[in-house]
């Protein structure tokens, strides 16, 4: 009783016609009687609707749009559609009849543009007495740039679903694990994109573009247990600066522990490059370790929190450590490393610190710190926010 997928109907379509597939449609339902009160496998009608008409208009326009869509795939495939019959052998000698052969025409369009508009086809011959029956048309190719809404999502729904997923646009990604509860963990994940790759175009007094990002995390069923759909704007005065860096995305999820795996599309929405990000992902059950040790998160500058998740534990009065997934730092920046040890006893002690190598030969240590007290009780937890100064 739904609205037809109008998206749908074209793209299968599209699909037919360019597998050189005609589509026979018969309604099985046959010679069908729509009594004004309904039939027997429906309900009663209520109301004034039974009086008014309203109630027979309504049925009547439900089995006739069913109707419609069979018909529209069956005339744009070059096939038939059969209703109103009840037997349906004569259907299958019309089909056998009609594909017991054929002729194959083609020719090359003189209109380049790949607009993915319906191009009409008509077929005539100058000998009078035949009845012609083909392809009503098909759909133009279509560039990005002529696609709609609807075509961009399944485009990158079709690129989740693949097994080969483009890679157009290189995508690096990065995850962390933080204990909540005993079965249940904080799951960071970044993303970043070099913003050399990313298009932009001047809108008003800066430069514009937008990213989608559309990823699921499955489970060792391969059941969905977590989604990510997300547009990401950005602003910017001068591109020169953001081209020599990289456009991060980051966002989040709650798991129990468990082997996972991570599979995210981003798509840049000027010449619709796409890359994909595809790995396992790991989450722990830190409760069967003897040291309780989260993700080791390496951070090299904060951000202001847009948006306050108190399970985050990167988000510390009103600021974020940002990740740094690709693991460059230059000489001017510092290097913070955020890690958690859970279940640290009573009363606490823990020792920690950094230590830094080229090859086999440690080149840096950072002095010991020791923490005699659970600094994160929701968690009972012993946090370590260790900095390495710039140079």
């Amino acid at each position: 009783q739904g609205m037809d997928n109008q998206a749908a109907v074209r793209t299968l379509v599209d699909r037919a016609v360019r597998a050189n597939v005609s589509i026979y449609a018969a309604d099985t339902r046959g010679l069908a009687a729509l009594p004004a009160g309904g039939d027997a496998a429906t309900a009663s009608v209520r109301g004034t609707g039974a009086f008014s008409g309203r109630a027979m208009a309504s049925q009547r326009e439900s089995f006739s749009a069913a109707q419609d869509t069979l018909t529209t795939i069956a005339e744009d495939t070059g096939g038939k559609a059969f209703f109103d019959v009840n037997e349906f052998a004569e259907v299958f000698d019309k089909v056998v009849e009609d594909t017991s052969s054929y002729y194959l025409l083609g020719y090359t369009s003189t209109n380049p543009a790949r607009d993915g508009r319906f191009r009409r086809i008509r077929v005539t011959m100058k000998q009078a007495g035949y009845k012609l029956e083909f392809r009503s048309g098909y759909y133009a190719a279509r560039d990005f740039a002529h696609s709609g809404r609807d075509d961009r999502a399944q485009q990158l729904q079709e690129q989740l679903l693949s097994d080969l997923p483009l890679t157009d646009l290189p995508v690096h990604g990065s995850a962390g694990y933080f204990r909540l509860q005993a079965n249940r963990y904080f799951v960071p994940v970044w993303f970043i994109v070099p913003g050399s790759q990313v298009q932009f175009s001047r809108a008003s007094d800066k430069e514009r573009a937008t990213l989608d990002v559309l990823g699921v995390v499955r489970d060792g069923q391969n059941r969905p247990v977590a989604w990510i759909q997300d547009t990401v704007k950005l602003a910017v005065a001068a591109t020169e600066d953001v081209r020599r860096r990289n456009v991060q995305y980051g966002t989040s999820f709650e798991l129990p522990p468990g082997l996972y795996r991570l599979k995210v599309v981003i798509r840049e929405n000027q010449l619709g490059t796409i890359g994909s990000f595809d790995s396992t992902l790991v989450v722990p059950n830190l409760d069967r370790n003897p040291l309780r040790l989260s993700a080791v998160v390496l951070a090299s500058q904060r951000q202001p929190v847009a948006k306050r998740n108190a399970a985050n534990p990167l988000q510390r009065d009103g600021q974020e450590l940002v990740a740094n997934v690709a693991r460059v730092v230059t000489a001017a920046q510092p290097m913070v490393f955020y890690y958690e040890v859970y279940d640290p006893g009573n009363p606490a002690r823990v020792l920690s610190n950094l230590a830094f190598y080229r090859g086999a030969r440690r080149v840096l240590q950072t002095d010991l710190v020791t923490a005699q007290h659970v600094n994160v009780a929701d968690r009972k937890a012993v946090s370590f926010e260790m900095a390495v100064p710039a140079g």
